[in-house]
C-alpha cells in the first residue's frame, strides 16, 4: 500500500501560521492536499498535525485520516525523518502497514505529481533505498 503524509505542524517562528495562509485566497494547505487527491497517487491520505485549525481546513479538503501529533514533535528541533518514523509507528499500530510513505509537506504549492510518481519509481526499482527527496540547484551568484 502506497499513502501519503503532509507534516503540518502549527508553530512557525518565522511566517506564523504558513500551512493556512492564504495564497490566491486559499489556503497554502489545500494546494498540496488537492494536488494528492485529485492525481489518485495514493491509497489513503493523512495527515500529521498538532493543530485543531489544520486538522479542520484538511477534513474540508477531504483528508481521510488525520493523527495529532505528539507535542514532543513539533518543536523548532525535531526533523522530518523523526516526524514521519513517529507517524509510520501510529499506523502500525492501527494495523496499518504501508510499503510507501511519501511525505509531502503543506507548503509545497507548485509541486508536481510527476515528480511523486518518479521518486516513487526510484524507491520501487532499489529496495535499499530508504528514501527519496527533491531538490533544486540554485545559481549561487545571489
Amino acid at each position: 500500500m502506497i499513502i501519503s503524509v503532509l507534516t503540518a505542524r502549527k508553530g512557525s517562528k518565522r511566517i506564523k501560521n504558513k500551512n493556512i495562509r492564504l495564497f490566491n485566497n486559499k489556503p497554502i494547505i489545500s494546494y498540496p492536499i488537492k494536488q494528492i487527491i485529485k492525481k489518485k497517487i495514493f491509497r489513503r491520505n493523512f495527515i500529521s498535525t498538532d493543530s485543531k485549525k489544520i486538522e479542520k481546513i484538511s477534513k474540508k479538503l477531504e483528508i481521510e485520516s488525520l493523527i495529532l501529533r505528539d507535542k514532543r514533535l513539533s518543536d523548532d528541533n525535531t526533523g522530518v525523518i523523526k516526524v514521519v518514523k513517529n507517524f509510520i509507528q501510529i499506523l502500525n499500530k492501527k494495523k496499518i502497514f504501508p510499503k510507501y510513505v511519501c511525505c509531502v509537506f503543506p507548503t509545497a504549492v507548485f509541486f508536481r505529481s510527476l515528480d511523486l510518481k518518479k521518486a516513487l519509481k526510484i524507491l520501487k526499482k532499489n529496495e535499499s533505498i530508504e528514501y527519496v527527496f527533491s531538490a533544486h540547484q540554485i545559481d549561487k551568484s545571489f
